[in-house]
């Protein structure tokens, strides 16, 4: 047997080792796969399936952090959502009362999406959206807006529910915008952060694919054709450079590029981007067969398989296509 076999360079089961796998932030991904396909085809036992999700990921919340994407916080809203789409209002009552309370766990958190306290925003803009009325009070949105300066957030219509004032938007996240225009390389691509100067990663995490969503909204607010046109030249970008080695998903893969385009064309209506979004979905369904790298969570909402089920399925519907957890 040895001889037909690799020596298995993997330290045997223990509990700490194997929590990576088995987050609650990972299960509640797939819940929120399925809640999605269940808002798409209508089918009650993909509404089961996020039930069945949801209810594992509430079993082992870290208690560690509070956002949508990598907390707590992303596992209570999808439940809240799950049960109230299934008429169970006392158990989504219950989670909107702790994701409330979420906001006491850390109060130094930082102000970012993935980590920080605009993810935990995002959590509670998920449950009013979902609920189609104000189930999380102003007052309570205002409060956890106050550590958060995310400029894509502050500028999309759900801004109106965060009482950015006009003020605010011309003198603090206009001037901020325009910074970040600023570090644009001569490719048209963006850096991964402040002071980098590498023109190398064209992800939705890193570069052009997440910096066209600032400058569409840019566009919508202030109404200033350069942003529209800097947004064109992202998507050039991404059209030449945007079907990754890195794999298939949301986070830094081909799907999560794709929705670049799909956002272009729903502000434009020109068929050029819808067209180009399709292209990427046809490169997505040969899935695996373009010999990308394995993502370390291969079927995850953010790295993997789920995120580009996720893509699909919006694709049916282009013009209510929203990137999970960011757009609104």
């Amino acid at each position: 047997m040895a001889q037909r076999a690799f020596p298995n360079p993997y330290a045997d089961y223990n509990k700490s080792l194997a929590e990576g796998y088995f987050d609650s932030a990972g299960r509640v991904s797939i819940a929120v796969l399925y809640l999605h396909l269940y808002d798409v085809f209508g089918d009650p036992a993909y509404l089961q399936m996020a039930h069945g999700y949801v209810k594992q990921s509430l079993n082992s919340l870290s208690k560690h952090s509070i956002t949508f994407l990598c907390g707590d916080g992303g596992p209570l809203a999808a439940a809240a959502v799950v049960h109230h789409k299934m008429n169970n209002e006392k158990q989504a009552e219950e989670c909107i009362t702790r994701l409330i309370h979420l906001n006491k766990i850390d109060p130094h958190a930082p102000s970012e999406m993935l980590y920080g306290r605009m993810g935990y925003i995002s959590a509670l803009l998920f449950v009013n959206k979902n609920f189609g009325e104000e189930k999380i009070p102003q007052s309570h949105i205002q409060q956890a807006k106050k550590l958060a300066g995310i400029q894509n957030h502050l500028m999309t219509s759900s801004s109106f529910c965060l009482q950015v004032s006009h003020a605010k938007l011309h003198n603090l996240v206009k001037p901020s915008v325009d910074y970040v225009c600023r570090l644009k390389f001569p490719s048209g691509n963006y850096p991964p952060c402040v002071d980098d100067s590498r023109d190398l990663l064209v992800h939705w995490c890193h570069g052009a694919p997440g910096v066209i969503y600032m400058l569409l909204q840019a566009y919508k607010v202030f109404r200033e054709e350069r942003y529209l046109n800097d947004a064109y030249q992202c998507a050039d970008v991404i059209w030449q450079y945007g079907l990754l080695k890195k794999g298939y998903g949301l986070c830094h893969g081909t799907a999560g590029n794709a929705y670049a385009f799909l956002s272009l064309y729903n502000l434009t209506q020109d068929a050029k981007y819808l067209y180009r979004a399709c292209k990427f979905a046809e490169w997505c369904l040969d899935y695996g067969e373009h010999g990308c790298r394995t993502p370390d969570t291969p079927f995850s909402l953010f790295e993997g398989m789920a995120g580009t089920i996720y893509f699909l399925a919006d694709l049916l519907v282009p013009t209510k296509a929203r990137f999970p957890a960011f757009e609104l």
